[in-house]
């Protein structure tokens, strides 16, 4: 066996490691969702308890078979996940603050900037899709979102 296969190998299975304490974590906090009597027969408990038994049958199966992995990216892919990881950190911080479409707009258009568009085409799909998901949120689905200090 050679040496990248087993440390490919050791990742997968810490990978897996991660998944079982956050399947478990999700499961008991998933169980003390709190719900009135009048609630239906499963309950708000119901769904995450049972998505976190599956994560962590899937989780121990990964454990015990971790397969091929892919390999750590180069500095440019690096960047690039540490961006998208910031960009959407902040946005989401900032929504309240931003607004839905603005802080929207800055996610999207910036996915579309790391993957290689240009800044004009880039903000261009981010306002569109922001307006398209503002409109199926808000007016079509009657969702309440954050307004922010422009009030859109």
């Amino acid at each position: 066996m050679p040496e990248l296969a087993k440390g490919q190998r050791r990742i997968s299975r810490l990978a897996a490691f991660f998944l079982m304490i956050f399947a478990i974590l999700y499961g008991y906090l998933g169980g003390t969702v709190e719900y009135s009597f009048s609630s239906d027969p499963i309950g708000p408990r119901g769904f995450p308890v049972a998505l976190a038994i599956v994560l962590f049958g899937l989780s121990v199966w990964y454990f015990a078979q971790p397969g091929q992995s892919e390999s750590w990216p180069d500095r440019d892919g690096q960047i690039a996940a540490i961006t998208l990881l910031a960009l959407c950190s902040a946005c989401i911080l900032g929504m309240n603050f931003l607004g839905f479409l603005p802080a929207m707009t800055i996610i999207l258009g910036g996915i579309a900037r790391l993957f290689g568009a240009s800044w004009p085409m880039a903000a261009l799909s981010g306002l569109a899709q922001a307006a398209i998901w503002w409109a199926l949120f808000g007016p079509l689905l009657g969702g309440h979102l954050p307004k922010g200090l422009l009030g859109i």
